[in-house]
């Protein structure tokens, strides 16, 4: 009998757990329309009842419109025909009816510029693009629609001009609105909507054997510092590597073709992934990719955070502050960077930002011995090299580091 209540009690603590997660999805969705309806992109804020309701194809291109700076006086054929002519919109369906997820990032994207998708599989390139981290299913609910919106807010088109600097440049808003709405420093959860997409789990295979069978001798982290691909990570987890996978945050997986340059003094390395997926598709070389602080000023007591891929399990982003700058570690020919942003087996090779999001340091290690007395390795060498090098294969990699090392046991 006990066993039973103890059943029914678990039941109902998973239950009321669940609630709040509910209420913070529309939150979030009340919280984005708001943004909108302060930048005057909503004509109203509808009732909270109304962001589970279906978005129809009107009114998404209405606000699409919007977010370019367009009013009503400046479409007097209507938005829908104005989108059409401008080349945003593909789909000649009917106007009324539920837009698709996939559709709507096809039309966000052709207006901020952006090509290599279609109207059935852009879901998958905005998330690879970080124009959004989250999978909103097969068809656009208001409370998507909004949160979408104000995502792209801050999303450069391919100028790099945001929609909301339009919006200023146009004198629809002001600069001063756009920073008390979107300030210089980041939230945690900021710097994950933003630049969780960058960061990728980097799979590495001691033999082809193992890499045809699909079995992992090693895994790590790594993030991209380009659009086309090339991407930091740490040298140890590359170390022996005949084949190296990098999986992203949508599942999408793409092998490393070349190592650019590499230091193992530095335990860093600069890495190109390939553009052609494992299951054979091109795609677009438009990954997200981090910023590199090219003089980081970290100090003591700076709040940093950490993106990488623990244990192989999913991105995972962790905050905490810098303890010390400029710690010696004697396999380590620079000095360190010990944080206390929590970093687990796997994070190996991931991100450390600051608190504007840029990379000051890559995430190496850890003492184990101690408490949260977490290392992350300096930017410089690979700052230093030649990002347009050919590069060498895994294979030759290995070759080039025991030729190394039988020249340093020759003298």
């Amino acid at each position: 009998m006990k066993k039973r209540i103890l059943s029914l009690l678990c039941v109902l603590v998973l239950l009321l757990a669940a609630v709040p997660a509910a209420s913070a999805l529309e939150g979030e969705a009340q919280r984005a329309a708001d943004t909108l309806s302060e930048l005057q992109l909503l004509d109203f804020v509808p009732a909270a009842d109304a962001f589970k309701r279906p978005a129809s194809r009107t009114y998404a291109v209405q606000l699409l419109a919007r977010l370019y700076g367009l009013s009503k006086d400046d479409l007097p054929s209507g938005a829908y025909d104005y989108a059409v002519s401008q080349g945003w919109v593909t789909v000649t369906r009917a106007q009324g009816d539920p837009i698709p997820a996939a559709e709507f990032c096809a039309d966000l994207l052709r207006q901020l510029g952006y090509e290599g998708f279609t109207d059935e599989n852009a879901d998958l390139f905005a998330r690879r693009a970080a124009l959004t981290t989250r999978d909103y299913g097969e068809t656009l609910t208001l409370g998507d629609l909004y949160q979408l919106l104000r995502d792209a807010l801050t999303f450069p088109d391919t100028e790099g001009v945001t929609p909301a600097q339009r919006l200023v440049d146009k004198g629809l808003c002001t600069q001063e609105q756009i920073q008390d709405l979107f300030p210089e420093e980041l939230t945690a959860r900021q710097i994950a909507d933003r630049h969780m997409a960058a960061v990728f789990e980097l799979d590495v295979f001691y033999t082809k054997k193992a890499y045809k069978n699909n079995r992992s001798s090693n895994g790590g982290s790594a993030f991209f510092v380009s659009a086309d691909g090339l991407a930091v990570t740490n040298y140890h987890t590359l170390d022996g590597a005949v084949v190296a996978t990098a999986t992203l945050i949508t599942g999408e997986t793409f092998p490393v073709e070349k190592v650019l340059f590499f230091d193992p003094s530095a335990d860093i390395a600069l890495i190109r992934v390939s553009r052609t997926s494992a299951d054979g598709k091109t795609v677009v070389p438009f990954f997200s990719c981090l910023e590199l602080e090219e003089e980081p000023e970290v100090r003591r007591g700076d709040r940093v955070y950490t993106l990488s891929v623990p244990l192989s399990i999913t991105p995972a982003i962790s905050e905490g502050i810098v303890s010390s700058t400029d710690h010696m570690i004697p396999k380590f020919t620079l000095p360190c960077i010990v944080n206390t942003a929590d970093i687990s087996h796997g994070s190996s090779g991931g991100a450390l930002l600051n608190a504007y999001g840029h990379v000051v340091g890559v995430t190496s290690g850890a003492y184990e011995a101690g408490n949260s007395l977490y290392i992350s390795i300096p930017l410089t060498p690979v700052l230093e090299a030649d990002w347009e090098a050919e590069g060498l294969t895994l294979e030759e990699v290995i070759k080039a580091m025991k030729e190394i090392k039988e020249q340093k046991a020759q003298g």
